[in-house]
């Protein structure tokens, strides 16, 4: 029974599509594949509609230009639960998530809500970054850990398995942030609610060829989104007494 969807936004990722849709497919039976194209301009919605044609496991939504990471992924996770798949994963595009830990975050989902990858579990696990951007993506959870009190190693990571049942108590309408903020904005509110939430650590490699989407304004939103989450809450950094 294929009851499992990962959900891959993409921009501009053509040379990645393909050989990601054979790693995870290949590591997991039970899971098929939502690419959410934002009208690649290097063509990487076509090369998605062929693999679709030849691969039933394999589905493509395509959206009108670049709308954002948040957005793709609330667009996959509304198209999931329209049909009955009950795990949902979040996956990017460029090979830095091991597919062959699919199966891995399915067992862990079988007594959890929403299954975080840990780039920082128990120690390091990123190859091939410089210093300066692994200091930083510690610092960022250091960050998010001491605003929110979200007890988390990894709280920015975007490597993810959610029940159908967290993806169903998302106020989807009440998202605000659409660039990597969005990562620690949908685990917050799911925290909050008092969800079951589990890390397990993962390998976490560079991408593999196009470039990152990072940029100067997903940054700030990041900054000042921890800050709104901890308003939210009331100034709380525990979830809510009756989550």
């Amino acid at each position: 029974m294929r009851d499992t969807l990962v959900v891959v936004p993409t921009y501009e990722e053509r040379a990645n599509v393909e050989g990601l849709a054979r790693a995870v497919l290949a590591a997991e039976p039970r899971a098929e594949m939502l690419f959410v194209d934002d009208a690649s301009p290097d063509g990487t919605g076509e090369v998605l509609d062929a693999m679709a044609a030849g691969e039933p496991r394999i589905h493509v939504l395509h959206r009108e230009g670049k709308q954002g990471l948040g957005t793709a992924y609330l667009d996959g996770f509304r198209w999931a639960l329209e049909r009955s798949y009950e795990y949902v994963f979040e996956m990017d595009a460029d090979f830095s998530p091991p597919p062959a830990a699919l199966p891995e975050f399915l067992a862990a989902a079988e007594e959890a809500d929403l299954v975080l990858g840990s780039r920082y579990l128990g120690g390091i696990r990123v190859l091939n970054w410089p210093l300066g951007r692994l200091m930083l993506s510690l610092g960022a959870a250091r960050y998010v850990r001491v605003v929110t009190g979200m007890p988390f190693t990894d709280p920015t990571g975007g490597f993810k398995c959610f029940r159908r049942r967290a993806l169903e108590a998302l106020d989807f309408d009440g998202i605000a942030s659409n660039g990597y903020a969005f990562q620690i904005e949908v685990t917050h509110r799911l925290w909050y609610l008092g969800l079951r939430i589990r890390e397990i650590p993962i390998v976490f490699e560079e991408r593999r060829s196009g470039q990152s989407k990072m940029s100067g304004a997903i940054l700030r939103e990041g900054v000042t989104m921890v800050w709104r989450l901890w308003a939210r809450a009331g100034f709380r950094r525990r979830p809510r007494p009756d989550g």
